[in-house]
């Protein structure tokens, strides 16, 4: 039986209702979950390099991709003259399922003769995922100054690459990984610092051990330093500190590996909350965000 199309009453047809799916967890399963989360959320420049799997080798050749923060305009995907492909992570237009967005503009990308522009479709529909289309592993990520990474050695970038580089420069902060706690980054905007990390545990046991460090007051990375509150982002948790501007990020390195000492120990604890950590978890939940 064919299919029926609906028309409008001016004789047009309908467009069918593309029908959205959601992933909580869009990175869950791959080794580096949380730096996906954290290149996705926090950190305005870095890049690293991706595999792609075998089966898009067969197809497309052992083509260089090149994971970005952020693209020019904000593009999904783009491609240089050299074969290469940059896919960015952080874009306008997205789904309910951001790994299913990025496997759409991946394939568009290999599809698309190099250098000219990628096209990428508003619903990315059904299909593979970002994790059936790359060798996962630990992510190699650079972090980067500014956005100069986009551009050839040639000269022979666009015009409006060139000028996004240029106000995605001057909106830049500084930002560095730390190698205290993975996925943890400091960075430095006009008034104040910051700590930010992605916690890789499930969310409720995540919770319960910043419910129990708060309930003894070891929630604090230090004198100055203030606990911001915390979001959710791609289902995993992230606690922000306000830490004092002026000491550099290598001064934080110790408090936050002991403070990562604290919050394994309290993670270990599975004991049920008492009356004080149950309060301190409904102080927590009160100033939690979520972001997709």
């Amino acid at each position: 039986m064919s299919k029926k199309r609906r028309i409008k009453n001016d004789g047009t047809p309908k467009r069918e209702k593309q029908q959205d799916m959601f992933s909580a967890r869009p990175f869950e399963g791959l080794v580096d979950e949380v730096e996906w989360i954290a290149l996705r959320e926090l950190v305005p420049a870095a890049s690293a390099p991706l595999t792609l799997a075998p089966q898009l080798v067969e197809e497309f050749g052992d083509r260089k991709v090149i994971l970005a923060t952020v693209l020019p305009m904000a593009w999904p995907a783009m491609t240089k003259p050299d074969g290469r492909v940059f896919l960015g992570l952080q874009r306008h237009v997205q789904s309910g399922d951001v790994s299913r967005d990025l496997a759409v503009a991946l394939v568009r990308a290999l599809q698309t003769k190099p250098g000219s522009p990628v096209s990428v479709p508003a619903h990315a529909g059904v299909g593979p995922r970002l994790q059936d289309l790359i060798v996962d592993g630990p992510l190699d990520v650079t972090l980067h100054e500014g956005f100069e990474f986009w551009l050839d050695d040639d000269a022979g970038d666009d015009a409006n690459v060139k000028a996004s580089l240029e106000r995605a420069n001057a909106s830049i902060y500084p930002t560095v990984r730390l190698a205290a706690a993975k996925a943890a980054y400091w960075c430095r905007v006009p008034d104040r610092g910051h700590i930010r990390w992605v916690l890789p545990d499930d969310e409720d046991a995540a919770l319960a051990a910043l419910a129990r460090l708060s309930a003894a007051g070891d929630l604090l990375l230090g004198e100055g330093t203030k606990f911001a509150g915390m979001f959710r982002a791609h289902g995993l948790l992230v606690p922000v500190w306000d830490i004092p501007r002026d000491p550099e990020a290598a001064e934080w390195e110790a408090p936050v590996e002991a403070f990562a000492k604290r919050y394994a120990d309290a993670l270990a604890d599975t004991s049920p909350l008492d009356a004080a950590a149950r309060r301190s978890r409904q102080g927590l939940v009160g100033r939690q965000l979520t972001l997709r």
